[in-house]
């Protein structure tokens, strides 16, 4: 496996997508520029400024599908020339009205029912925010006593992501419920245990996220397969290393509690290993899911499916990464065979900007990711120079 192929890598993109994405990633590898391309930008749509135009053009088209359904799919589609599919993922979130909640349950009906005779995108992703006021959500986690209009807007959430899991089921789909906030993930957590229990009886619907930046997750996942195990269930396990770290220890700090962060970076790759590790030996009671841009974890994969001699389209293992980052993983992987699948945001400009705006945050503060992009694409960029 090489992920240093960047013909194979960048095979679907024109010199100019690739001069794009070079003037992208360097912007984003300087952490002022972001922190102040983030402030004009929110204070630029609050103002109802004209900047939707330039946000399609630069970050949106790098990072998301279309604003539409229809552009996502065709999007999906240029994937699928290179055996890539897709998780649809609609990127509005941070609502908090009951009318957005049920508007939200449509879009994702429409979207498995229109991806239904579709097989290169098996999954759509969830995040149980969309559908559920953020403070409710805190207050179940913390136990605390739910007015009757509490518990009942909780059983519309409930009933919400039911009938999502129950149409994919129905369609031949796959939901991916993101993680939370660590202060609102055990209803999360509950309520995709209760999803699973219903619905992954014959095949896997319903994936649950375990993110392995987080100490206590590794020891989660043993236990929700123990779980699965005595309830006669398949595991959906989804492993990403997490994306709320910065936010988790200012919290953990502010109100002094032990953070649910691992102490370093190392901590957390020995954690998602030992979980893929985990996982791949456990098969097929569970499915997996490898959410990641590291490239070890990647080739970890594939050295333990070559030492248990599994077919390189395992139909329990599935590759991702998001869309617009790390083509040498994803198009190398599905070149030799493997099923990789790329989240692919969508949505109105203005209602994926959070979505945007960690994208933009995670390529500045990630070690290493922004200068590997822009490795890659110079070092393919010159091997185009030099073939001419």
């Amino acid at each position: 496996m090489n992920f240093e192929n960047t013909q194979i890598a960048f095979e679907s993109k024109s010199n100019g997508a690739l001069k794009q994405a070079h003037f992208l990633f360097s912007s984003m590898g300087k952490p002022w520029l972001t922190k102040w391309g983030i402030r004009f930008t929110l204070a630029a749509l609050k103002m109802k400024l004209p900047i939707q135009g330039i946000i399609k053009k630069t970050i949106f088209k790098q990072f998301c599908g279309g604003e539409t359904l229809e552009e996502a799919s065709n999007t999906a589609l240029q994937l699928k020339k290179y055996g890539i599919d897709v998780i649809m993922d609609y990127g509005v979130e941070g609502k908090s009205e009951e009318a957005e909640f049920e508007k939200n349950v449509h879009t994702f009906i429409r979207t498995i029912e229109f991806s239904s005779d579709k097989a290169h995108i098996p999954f759509i992703s969830l995040k149980v925010t969309g559908f559920a006021d953020f403070q409710l959500l805190e207050k179940v986690h913390a136990q605390s006593p739910l007015s009757v209009e509490e518990q009942e807007a909780f059983a519309r959430v409930k009933k919400r992501v039911k009938i999502i899991c129950e149409a994919a089921a129905k369609h031949g789909k796959m939901i991916l419920i993101d993680a939370e906030e660590s202060w609102i993930q055990q209803p999360v957590d509950d309520l995709v245990d209760e999803m699973m229990a219903l619905f992954n009886r014959e095949r896997v619907v319903v994936f649950n996220t375990f993110q392995l930046y987080r100490h206590d997750r590794l020891a989660f996942l043993k236990s929700s397969f123990e779980k699965a195990q005595k309830g006669a269930y398949l595991l959906g396990a989804k492993l990403v290393r997490g994306a709320y770290m910065e936010k988790e220890r200012a919290r953990a700090l502010e109100m002094n509690y032990l953070s649910p962060i691992q102490e370093n970076k190392t901590s957390s790759d020995r954690d998602f290993d030992a979980a893929l590790s985990f996982c791949i030996d456990h098969l097929p009671s569970l499915e997996v899911f490898i959410g990641t841009h590291n490239e070890s974890s990647c080739l970890l994969a594939v050295a333990l499916m070559q030492q248990k001699n599994m077919e390189k389209n395992h139909p329990g293992i599935y590759f991702s990464q998001l869309y617009g980052m790390s083509d040498n993983i994803s198009f190398n992987l599905s070149k030799e065979g493997y099923h990789v699948s790329k989240y692919l945001p969508y949505g109105p400009v203005a209602d994926v900007i959070p979505y945007l705006m960690r994208r933009a945050q995670e390529n500045t503060s990630v070690a290493g990711q922004t200068g590997r992009e822009l490795g890659l694409i110079q070092k393919e960029l010159k091997r185009r120079a030099e073939s001419k």
